[in-house]
């Protein structure tokens, strides 16, 4: 493990502490829905982040999903289910041991950050209906999530050093474009979808904001 791998993994986990510190894990343990939600998210992302391509050892893309998380889930709660699904494909070796507090961060805690961080924006902001949740909180934030943490992943490579700037930006940046709309898509149809049939699963979402009275 170098250097700037502990950092990251000693970051990643005061970051866990305080957000398990912010946690009513009473409702986990009470809730048989919760629970539901946050480990069937959990292995759910594990089974779609096991279909990964790439060339070299890391460089490796996949869809996220982690808006969808973060919209159903909330902030805290996406970010424990998706450092679950992080540890499941770490132990089945997908990922490196060495790398866990870099995924962690740029892989979790970013795309989680930035997704919840837009749904505010619009909140706030937007005037609030069912078309600006589908396609300003969940469609636009997965396609900027996964940008995001693909050009984080990208420049902790070549800090590090693990592999030159043409590489990185040849055989993996140059695939942010042909993942926005995918990733985008995936995320807006996964949430138009649980608003419709199952509105009472989604944390951000409330007929009294997005439907009563539009």
């Amino acid at each position: 493990m170098t250097a700037l791998q502990g950092i990251c993994l000693a970051v990643f986990v005061a970051v866990l502490v305080s957000v398990g510190r912010n946690l009513r894990f009473s409702d986990l343990t009470n809730n048989k829905q919760k629970q539901h939600l946050v480990f069937g998210a959990a292995a759910s992302l594990f089974v779609l982040w096991i279909f990964r391509a790439g060339i070299f050892e890391g460089l490796n893309v996949h869809f996220l999903w982690l808006t969808a998380l973060t919209l159903t889930l909330g902030f805290r709660w996406a970010i424990v289910a998706g450092t679950l699904a992080l540890a499941g494909s770490t132990a089945v070796g997908l990922e490196a041991w060495s790398m866990l507090g870099v995924n962690g961060l740029l892989g979790v805690l970013a795309p989680v950050a930035v997704s919840y961080l837009i749904f505010m924006i619009a909140f706030h902001k937007i005037p609030r209906n069912l078309f600006v949740y589908v396609f300003l909180c969940a469609f636009l934030p997965g396609a900027v999530m996964i940008a995001f943490k693909m050009m984080l992943l990208g420049g902790y490579y070549y800090i590090d050093g693990m592999y030159s700037w043409d590489v990185i930006r040849d055989n993996y940046l140059l695939l942010i474009p042909l993942l926005l709309f995918p990733e985008g898509m995936l995320n807006g149809m996964t949430m138009t979808l649980l608003v419709i049939y199952k509105p009472e699963w989604v944390y951000t979402f409330h007929d009294k904001f997005y439907i009563d009275n539009k």
